[in-house]
């Protein structure tokens, strides 16, 4: 991926991370493993990987995406924009697996999927549940 979340996730961030998320329900979207420093995040239903992100550690306590890779076989995963991916990655990390409400990401996402999107009107809920999931603890 060209374009990497810039976030800087605590020691105990990046354990919970490596725990992983499993989902619990058909209505959330994603799974989300860990081997090592690698994290890959599957699409729960279809079990397809759609991202897989390594991790580093940084000076002076914790960790950030080194590297990351996101799936372009259109049938698997039908995005082809870099800043949406970015968006999405960290999105999943930080709101699916830690459980944050990130206000600021989510508007995000919103903003990025009403600007490629005919209408561009549909409800912030709407795309955040159709990219997201619900989490039956949120």
């Amino acid at each position: 991926m060209p374009e990497l979340p810039q976030r800087i996730w605590s020691d105990e961030d990046w354990e919970r991370i490596q725990r992983g998320y499993a989902s619990r329900d058909m209505d959330e979207k994603w799974d989300v493993f860990a081997e090592g420093e690698d994290v890959f995040l599957h699409r729960s239903w279809t079990g397809n990987g759609v991202f897989a992100a390594t991790f580093a550690p940084v000076d002076g306590g914790g960790w950030r995406i080194a590297s990351a890779v996101v799936e372009r076989d259109a049938e698997r995963y039908g995005n082809t924009d870099d800043a949406y991916d970015c968006v999405m990655l960290e999105l999943v990390i930080t709101a699916i697996v830690l459980g944050e409400p990130a206000p600021e990401l989510r508007s995000r996402l919103v903003e990025l999927t009403r600007r490629k999107s005919r209408p561009a009107d549909a409800p912030a809920g709407v795309i955040q549940h159709s990219a997201l999931g619900l989490r039956s603890d949120f």
